[in-house]
C-alpha cells in the first residue's frame, strides 16, 4: 500500500484547482502581462530598453524630475524594486537621481541620453502598440485599458489589500 505523503484530511479537491488555474484574476492578468512584455521587449529591443524600463523613462520624461514615491505611486511599484530599476537605468546613462529640496529626499530626472533613447523608443513602441491593438481588436482594446485603469483605481484605494501591501 503507498501513502500518500498528504493527509486525505488535506487533499484539495481537483474542482478547485481546476477554478485557481482558470478562474484566478492574478493568475491571468500575470499570463496576458508576460505575453504583451514579451511582444513589447521585442519590439524596444533594437534601441536596448525594456518593457518595464519604458514607462519609468516616459513618466519622468512627462512630469519632470520627480521624487522616487511619486514616480513609485505613479507605475504602482514598490520603492525597493522602483531603487533597483533605477539603479540600471542610472548605470545606462538615461536618468540621474540627485537630491531634492529636502534632503530627505531625491529627485530623478532625465538625462540627454535618456531622451534620447526615449525618442528613439516611440515609433517602435508605436508598432507594437498597434500590433496589441489589432490582435485585440479596437474596441476591446478600448475597453480592456479602461477596464484595468478603472481596477487600478480601485485596487489603490484605503484599506484595499495592495494599498496594504505597498507599505511593507
Amino acid at each position: 500500500m503507498t501513502r500518500s505523503p498528504v493527509p486525505a484530511t488535506a487533499r484539495i479537491e481537483p474542482a478547485k484547482l481546476r477554478e485557481m488555474t482558470t478562474q484566478c484574476a492574478c493568475l491571468n492578468a500575470r499570463k496576458v502581462a508576460r505575453l504583451l512584455s514579451q511582444s513589447y521587449d521585442a519590439a524596444l529591443r533594437p534601441v536596448g530598453i525594456r518593457s518595464t524600463q519604458l514607462p519609468l523613462l516616459a513618466t519622468i520624461g512627462l512630469r519632470g524630475p520627480l521624487a522616487l514615491t511619486e514616480l513609485a505611486d505613479a507605475v504602482v511599484i514598490d520603492r525597493t524594486t522602483l531603487t533597483r530599476s533605477l539603479a540600471l537605468l542610472e548605470r545606462k546613462g538615461w536618468v540621474r537621481t540627485i537630491a531634492g529640496a529636502d534632503l530627505r529626499t531625491r529627485e530623478i530626472s532625465l538625462t540627454p541620453r535618456g531622451q534620447d533613447v526615449l525618442r528613439r523608443a516611440v515609433p517602435l513602441w508605436d508598432n507594437a502598440q498597434a500590433r496589441a491593438t489589432a490582435i485585440l481588436g479596437e474596441a476591446r482594446a478600448e475597453r480592456l485599458l479602461a477596464d484595468l485603469a478603472t481596477t487600478v483605481d480601485q485596487m489603490k484605494k484605503p484599506g484595499r489589500a495592495s494599498a496594504g501591501a505597498r507599505q511593507r
